[in-house]
């Protein structure tokens, strides 16, 4: 990435052992090493800044679930340093959903007491309701880098804090977690000690709520003297991370954290940043994207769904992308976002990629209030909205996982909704709702406790004719009272699904049974994947089709093996409009409608 160092320079600095101590100026350190951090490490007589651990050095007891960033939370954690103009709105955003958390201490703001932040909030029309000040040391803004993640003990009940050792010689950074623990009540465990030493950051950091994680393989790199199962089991111990998905770095992205191209939008729903075609970190985010497509499922057993968000040009450096030179443009990323209870703010730069990406976000979270922040300036320091904010999660949680349904051709059954639903008092009810018109409600029924061992609870929306657009959500009370729906924002936001027109079919020709599954997403506007069973090996072909029979795109030809196999297509480049998916075998055909936005 433009300006900053190489990760080359942190391993140096892991890996000598040296003497003094680092002052540096508190208010403007980037993401990635400073030019004075990068020559005070390289010093011999260096040694790293004195930590003292304060939290809890093992592992917790029992089971634990990590928190995936689309979960309720009890607050939003920034740091008052540079870029107050950013923060401020990152307040007005965040304070109408959670309670917000500052950090402003001396070291920092440039006062012991919260008078200036206060003063600067109001005079920006910010009102202070739910603004809370938190006073301790500080190096940097980049709280979601050394803040620690919320975990949960037996998924749902007691609530932890762990925290990692920090990817940069700033030792007031990496105490900013155990304030914050302090005041607000929650154990505060800490990778920092003997065997169970772990060095992370929070950007390269993403976690599905139900076990998986994703990072960049820089998470091997900055552990140097422990093997990848070593960070798997310290991953596993602490967070109950047990499926942890590793990518490649990238070759521009000098501090190689996944927020800045890729944001995990639900269980099963990858936000994925997307450049021309062969330009920057382009061609290694799309071998890393099939990669984790071609090797893993998501958590529900099925391939993952893929929305792309583009990485804008840096207008400011004549509209150029990153390239590892000082000509190269910054970083500009709008998967750097952070989801807020049913707010999401996204980083703008510049009109003409802004509201694209804006649509992008509305589209793939229906309901959610999505705000825009300038983030010119951050940029600058390879760093935006995601990377300057942290959250904590509520104590209580009720939660509620369920996979959307997919569209569908069926016209005659109802449609089976399953959600997994948790709380820690236990569960008194759930309701299922559903509506194929919005303007006019949505009518409901009770789902039943289905599966007691799984806490799986179902419901039943009754068969809609062909050409039907359906909307649901869900929506659970806890025995304590507490309520809770999926998707937050219901019922503004919603589950949705259409009933198709055209056969997606079972063709039964001598001993072979064959199967295409509905494509997903349908409509499509980028990787949509089509799911194929076949009983024995044939050969075939996965084609669309325009509605007069013509062959817009072939997607595969070949030997396609028993079993199921996904095929994928990428309608990017495709023009809005109805098509068919045709399947053709020496056996027969299926064919299914298609739609390209």
């Amino acid at each position: 990435m433009k300006k900053l160092f190489t990760l080359s320079v942190f391993l140096s600095s892991i890996l000598v052992l040296l003497t003094t101590t680092i002052t540096f100026p508190q208010t403007s350190l980037p993401i990635g090493f400073s030019a004075d951090e990068s020559t005070f490490i390289h010093k011999s007589d260096y040694k790293e800044p004195f930590y003292k651990a304060t939290g809890i050095t093992t592992a917790p007891i029992g089971s634990l679930r990590a928190m995936a960033q689309w979960e309720e939370i009890q607050g939003l954690t920034i740091t008052w340093t540079n870029y107050q103009t950013v923060l401020r709105e990152i307040v007005r955003a965040a304070r109408a959903e959670t309670q917000v958390y500052i950090i402003c201490g001396n070291q920092c703001s440039g006062s012991t007491d919260s008078t200036g932040v206060k003063n600067y909030l109001t005079q920006g029309g910010v009102a202070l309701t739910n603004v809370h000040y938190v006073y301790g040391p500080c190096n940097s803004v980049w709280a979601r880098d050394y803040n620690a993640n919320s975990v949960y003990m037996n998924d749902v009940d007691s609530l932890v804090m762990v925290d990692w050792k920090y990817n940069r010689p700033r030792p007031n950074d990496d105490t900013v977690s155990h304030v914050l623990a302090r005041k607000l009540g929650i154990p505060l465990y800490e990778t920092t000690q003997g065997a169970n030493t772990l060095i992370h950051t929070g950007g390269n950091y993403m976690s599905d709520g139900l076990g998986t994680a994703f990072s960049s393989k820089l998470i091997l790199d900055e552990n140097p003297s422990i093997s990848e199962t070593q960070v798997d089991n310290i991953m596993n111990d602490f967070m109950g991370i047990n499926r942890y998905i590793k990518m490649e770095t990238l070759p521009y992205d000098g501090i190689h954290h996944i927020d800045m191209h890729m944001k995990l939008l639900n269980e099963e729903t990858l936000l994925v940043g997307e450049y021309p075609l062969g330009v920057s970190d382009g061609p290694q985010i799309e071998a890393n994207l099939q990669y984790v497509l071609s090797n893993y499922n998501s958590v529900f057993g099925s391939p993952y769904k893929v929305i792309r968000m583009p990485q804008p040009p840096d207008q400011m450096n004549g509209y150029t992308y990153p390239d590892g030179t000082f000509n190269g443009g910054n970083y500009l990323t709008y998967t750097n976002s952070s989801i807020i209870n049913k707010t999401i703010i996204v980083p703008q730069y510049y009109q003409e990629y802004d509201t694209t990406a804006l649509r992008i976000f509305r589209e793939a979270m229906p309901g959610y209030n999505v705000v825009g922040i300038n983030s010119n300036s951050t940029i600058s320091a390879s760093g935006s909205l995601h990377c300057i904010t942290h959250s904590v999660g509520v104590k209580d949680p009720l939660l509620i996982v369920h996979q959307s349904l997919n569209n569908t051709t069926n016209t005659t059954t109802p449609y089976q909704v399953d959600a997994r639903i948790q709380h820690k008092s236990g569960i008194q009810s759930a309701t299922l709702y559903f509506t194929n018109d919005t303007t006019v409600g949505f009518s409901s029924i009770a789902m039943s406790f289905s599966n007691v061992a799984n806490n799986v609870w179902t419901g039943f929306i009754p068969p809609y004719p062909t050409g039907t657009h359906v909307f649901y959500y869900i929506k659970a009370h806890a025995n304590s009272g507490k309520e809770q729906v999926r998707p937050m924002p219901a019922p503004r936001g919603n589950f949705n699904f259409y009933v198709l027109g055209a056969s997606t079919g079972i063709v039964n020709v001598a001993d072979i049974t064959f199967f295409m599954k509905p494509a997903f997403p349908n409509p499509s506007h980028g990787i949509t994947c089509i799911p194929v069973s076949f009983k024995k090996n044939t050969r075939g072909a996965v084609k669309l089709m325009d509605m007069i029979g013509k062959e817009v795109a072939l997607i595969y030809e070949g030997t396609i093996d028993e079993g199921e196999k996904p095929f994928f297509i990428n309608t990017l480049n495709i023009s809005a409009g109805v098509y068919i998916i045709k399947l053709e075998t020496p056996e027969g055909c299926a064919t299914q409608k298609f739609m390209v936005r």
